[in-house]
């Protein structure tokens, strides 16, 4: 692709064409471009935004290579279009731009948003063949070990408006691509609260998640949701529960491991030699997270390397439940210490064993304090009603300038 540049955040600088100034009289006519619509934080914020922008009187469109999800773009009467842009292959990218090009002309598309890499670069040169806007939310840190993969990551540094889903996000595109403030947007992710509200969980769904995991009563129980990879730090939890050394909790790794079947087998044999298997459980995907927090007595989120946001953290917060959270990333923004949770340095069994044990310690009036504390910072900073606010502002902004 010879159209790939070092980044610039000047709309259609190289192209010549001028962007209009607003769409006129007409409604905008915004397309979300993704990898697939599988389960995931950046499929979820698409979901969401999705719907905001049909909410608001707007045409919304997301392309993407299908999934379980586009059902729920279905009941918010969101169109999807079907494109291989979850390939990684220069050619098929190359092709996408001659689809998004048409697509943009047939349907009147006003702004692209892209949220992940290769179909940025398809979104970023079909808008600047075709005079239109284009943003990009910068939804991780991404690996850049080489000048090539740096280059690669660099596209979702360069829309007219880059959203970093936290402040921690933020500052790394800014020192990393020199972005100038003014394009650079921190939206935090947004959690519902109203389906993340304990008030709102019923005692039979939570009495049928207990009897499906199999909990005993009285058990403390301590559950870290997330996909079994590496990086979301499950060995640790079981070493620091190995140091732990307590036999009346109970701690559930909730999450698939997405083929991901010899970290799985690595984990079991983890329990095993330390001793566990009566104390922690693995289980797969939990359809009904809420109930998993209201079984919980802590939540964990120890991933070893920074999170961008950490939505377990926020729905945790959301549902009044104590977090101890890794160290840095996301979780300086999100975890109050002290009076939501317990931050711990990254890959230390030994203090996240600590942080565990002050939790399961706390009395019944410190819990409620917590709760109230950790529901309060998500209804002032982390919901879906702010985060779709917040989008819907950015593309205003950007459709309102030359």
């Amino acid at each position: 692709m010879n159209e790939l540049s070092e980044p610039n955040t000047s709309p259609n600088s190289d192209t010549g064409t001028e962007m209009s100034a607003d769409t006129g009289s007409r409604k905008p006519v915004i397309l979300q471009v993704l990898p697939a619509l599988n389960t995931g934080g950046v499929e979820r914020g698409t979901v969401d935004i999705a719907g905001a922008i049909a909410a608001e009187g707007w045409t919304s469109i997301v392309a993407s290579a299908g999934g379980p999800m586009v059902n729920e773009l279905d009941r918010v009467g969101v169109e999807h279009v079907t494109l291989p842009l979850d390939s990684k292959n220069p050619m098929r990218i190359y092709r996408n731009i001659g689809e998004l090009s048409d697509l943009i002309d047939k349907r009147g598309i006003d702004l692209l948003h892209a949220r992940s890499r290769a179909p940025a670069w398809s979104a970023m040169t079909a808008a600047k063949r075709m005079g239109r806007h284009f943003v990009t939310t910068y939804h991780g840190t991404y690996n850049a070990q080489n000048f090539l993969k740096r280059r690669y990551n660099s596209v979702m540094a360069r829309g007219e408006r880059v959203i970093a889903i936290s402040d921690f996000i933020r500052n790394h595109v800014a020192e990393r691509y020199r972005v100038e403030d003014s394009h650079l947007k921190t939206i935090y992710r947004g959690i519902d609260v109203d389906v993340f509200d304990p008030d709102a969980v019923s005692a039979e769904r939570i009495i049928q998640l207990a009897n499906a995991w199999r909990l005993s009563d009285g058990m403390p129980v301590i559950i870290l949701p997330g996909r079994l990879t590496r990086w979301k730090g499950q060995a640790i939890l079981i070493d620091a529960l190995a140091a732990l050394g307590r036999d009346d909790v109970r701690c559930l790794l909730v999450g698939s491991d997405q083929g991901r079947s010899n970290y799985r087998r690595e984990l079991a044999r983890a329990i095993e030699s330390h001793g566990l298997s009566h104390i922690v459980h693995i289980v797969d995907n939990c359809r009904d997270m809420p109930a998993a927090y209201m079984l919980a007595d802590v939540v964990i989120s120890a991933s070893t390397d920074p999170e961008a946001f950490g939505r377990v953290a926020a729905e945790a917060q959301a549902m009044g439940r104590p977090v101890v959270a890794t160290d840095h990333g996301g979780a300086r923004e999100t975890v109050l210490p002290g009076e939501t949770g317990w931050l711990v340095p990254a890959g230390d069994p030994k203090a996240l064993a600590d942080a565990i044990n002050q939790a399961l310690s706390i009395d019944e009036t410190a819990r409620k304090k917590i709760a109230v504390s950790g529901r309060a910072q998500v209804l002032s900073h982390f919901t879906v009603a702010a985060m779709r606010a917040k989008t819907l502002d950015v593309y205003r902004e950007v459709l309102a300038a030359h």
